[in-house]
């Protein structure tokens, strides 16, 4: 095949060669390779695999299970089972690569099949119109052939427990996966422990030596160690551990969220008191006053970043757990956005949807034909993901092929909007936003139903919300191929990685600014200047087009991008620049609190995991501010929230030239309207 040479800017190939390319001689053969390697799911689930010589010398279990009536038998090919050994694993599956490889090349029809399919899927990742989460852009095809992005651990209250997930930690993030975990089951500090007759050392003391575990394993530096850590408000050690992070150097390898319901927000509203409850024993551990400990809440994320709110229940009542017979869902991913089940994993990927507004900048339309192919063409990709796998370890791979989780989102909002002439906080975005990801919705749902008429459903289905003669059926009997289809994810590296500043839902950070990469924040950690090849200064493209087009507003080039830096990164308020242009290219500081959240609600209405979305703050925003946001966030229905003000943390990826008085840059609005309404 002759590959089409991948249109690439210098700070989009910058990117690419750190994180991706390894190597492979060109982008072009490096995104050739993670097709081929993706695409031999194909041979892996056809009729013939067998005859083919797929599973010769490979040890697996086939499972089944009956699905509706009319679909094919629900399968799971399971590779680890029964190998308790790391390394027996590796080779078995290493094993199954090879003999898929064989068949390729050994059958005609094997050899068809698998070029029509890698065919398409470069196709989708050639130009840039979707990409697969970074772990599947880096491992694919090469040695770990760890494509997950992201997995929930459970951490039992005993020390066998404990150090199992501590195992499995290690693992997962060697591999390259971030991990999220819910602490709310440890027993709280001083409770007894009758084995040794002493007492416990309390569920803070044991996070901290999952932040150590990350410290230390560093994913062989290809990828940060990220974590989720998730408290119940419940917890006797609630109050603690909503302060973890106010003691420097505690916890830095943990994003934190306690996990609320509505018993607590309706307390919070009353401004009355909630039980306590010790894990261990079930029984009453103290009272608490809920509107203190969200205040306590508020002040801590003004300070730090952390925590965020995860709203269990909501999650437990929503698609993102269609398979409540099995177990609640405790915690998320450590971005926030992908509630899953303990030892679930989750492969996730991201439509650009700049790609499908077609028209000149301001002026331009969504084609949703071409949109609804490209959802298609990434279900069965994300799909065949799930198959060809090596996933870290044999639990997490049952629960893989058994709820067949998948995450489709979007990235490349920001600059569809401005392709569209819409102003990120503008009434008619946040219509755009809801219409966009329910078509996105929909088409997903489909296309999975589709597919299960070829490959059968999720073997869970049976008892599932779906399964209308089960006992958790919500009224709606779908047999989709897939547990959940669609999720927001932040986007950052692959967002870069496709040439866009809108990372995922967000608005541009800024029209023109500096961005360190992970080398460049460690030296700045250190005291160190950072080598030039890590920090990137980077203009927005669509603005620079629409200032090229327009003689830079009067001013020269290089003294408009200044008088932007010298701004905030900001349009805002220049006032040569036309107040129409000005509005279409908002940035984060430029959107109020209330169209952040509102934007993220919009997502969230038709998405069925969750929504990563950061909720920027300017660094003179108040605690009130915090908890307004806060609010706002639990009555527009999102299942969490995290805030981030401007310079709370040392390091920041993102930097912003310090700001002088911006008076004439319009201010946040205020974050009333339903939240205050509702606890006033």
């Amino acid at each position: 095949m002759s590959r089409p040479k991948a249109a690439l800017t210098e700070n989009q190939l910058k990117v690419i060669r750190d994180k991706y390319l390894r190597d492979s001689p060109s982008v072009e053969a490096w995104l050739e390779g993670v097709a081929k390697n993706i695409a031999l799911a194909e041979i892996l689930l056809h009729p013939k695999a067998q005859a083919w010589g797929v599973f010769d010398g490979v040890s697996h279990k086939r499972e089944e299970s009956a699905g509706p009536a009319g679909l094919p038998p629900s399968r799971a090919l399971l590779f680890h089972h029964g190998l308790n050994d790391l390394t027996a694993r590796d080779e078995n599956f290493n094993k199954l690569i090879g003999n898929l490889d064989k068949a390729v090349n050994g059958s005609a029809e094997a050899h068809r099949l698998h070029e029509e399919h890698w065919r398409r899927f470069y196709d989708l990742l050639g130009n840039w119109a979707f990409l697969p989460n970074s772990p599947t852009l880096m491992n694919a095809g090469r040695e770990l052939q760890q494509l997950s992005a992201c997995y929930v651990l459970p951490v039992p209250d005993s020390m066998d427990g404990i150090n199992a997930a501590l195992s499995a930690q290690s693992v997962i993030q060697k591999s390259g996966g971030g991990t999220g975990f819910s602490f709310s089951r440890l027993r709280p500090k001083g409770d007894l422990v009758k084995k040794t007759r002493g007492v416990a050392s309390g569920a803070l003391s044991f996070m901290q030596l999952f932040d150590t575990m990350t410290a230390v394993v560093k994913q062989g530096g290809a990828r940060r160690g990220a974590n989720m850590g998730v408290m119940r408000c419940t917890h006797p050690e609630i109050r603690d551990f909503i302060a973890l992070k106010s003691q420097p150097g505690v916890m830095e390898n943990f994003n934190l969220s306690v996990g609320i319901d509505a018993a607590f927000m309706d307390a919070v509203a009353a401004d009355a008191e909630y039980d306590l409850v010790n894990p261990h024993t079930g029984q009453p551990a103290g009272r608490a006053s809920a509107k203190e400990l969200f205040e306590l809440i508020a002040e801590q994320a003004w300070r730090t970043g952390d925590p965020g709110l995860v709203v269990l229940d909501r999650i437990n009542a929503s698609t993102s757990n269609p398979t409540p017979g099995i177990v609640e869902i405790e915690a998320t991913n450590p971005c926030g956005e992908q509630p899953l089940l303990p030892w679930e994993p989750c492969n996730l990927g991201s439509i650009n949807l700049s790609k499908f507004v077609e028209g000149s900048i301001g002026k331009g339309k969504l084609n949703y034909k071409t949109l609804r192919g490209v959802v298609d063409d990434a279900l069965r990709f994300l799909d065949d993901v799930i198959e060809v796998n090596n996933y870290p370890l044999p639990e997490i791979e049952a629960l893989a092929k058994g709820n067949r989780r998948i995450g489709l989102g979007v990235m490349g909002y920001a600059e569809a909007l401005v392709k569209l002439g819409l102003a990120y906080d503008s009434p008619e975005a946040l219509d755009f936003a809801e219409n966009v990801m329910r078509f996105i919705g929909d088409a997903a749902l489909t296309a999975s139903e589709t597919l299960a008429h070829e490959r059968g459903v999720f073997p869970h289905w049976p008892g599932s919300v779906y399964d209308p003669t089960g006992a958790h059926f919500r009224g709606e009997a779908r047999a989709p191929r897939h547990c959940a289809r669609t999720t927001i994810a932040p986007t950052g590296t692959i967002a870069l990685a496709a040439g866009l500043q809108g990372s995922g839902i967000e608005p541009f950070f800024a029209i023109a600014y500096t961005r360190h990469n992970a080398k460049a924040l460690d030296a700045l950690k250190q005291g160190k200047t950072p080598d030039p090849d890590s920090v990137y200064v980077e203009v927005n493209p669509l603005f620079r087009e629409l200032a090229k087009d327009n003689g830079y507003f009067g001013f020269a080039e290089n003294e408009l991008w200044e008088n932007i830096q010298r701004n905030g990164g900001s349009v805002r308020g220049i006032d040569r620049i036309p107040t129409a242009t000005q509005q279409l290219f908002a940035t984060a500081h430029d959107v109020s609190v209330e169209y952040h959240v509102k934007t993220a609600a919009a997502f969230q209405k038709y998405t069925d995991n969750g929504v990563s979305k950061t909720i920027n703050l300017a660094a003179t925003a108040t605690i009130a501010d915090v908890s307004e946001a806060y609010r706002l966030a639990y009555v527009c229905g999102l299942k969490g929230i995290t805030v981030y003000r401007d310079g709370s943390k040392a390091q920041q990826v993102l930097n912003l030239a310090s700001t002088p008085s911006r008076a004439k840059r319009r201010e946040p609005e205020s974050v009333l309207g339903a939240a205050s309404e509702y606890y006033q």
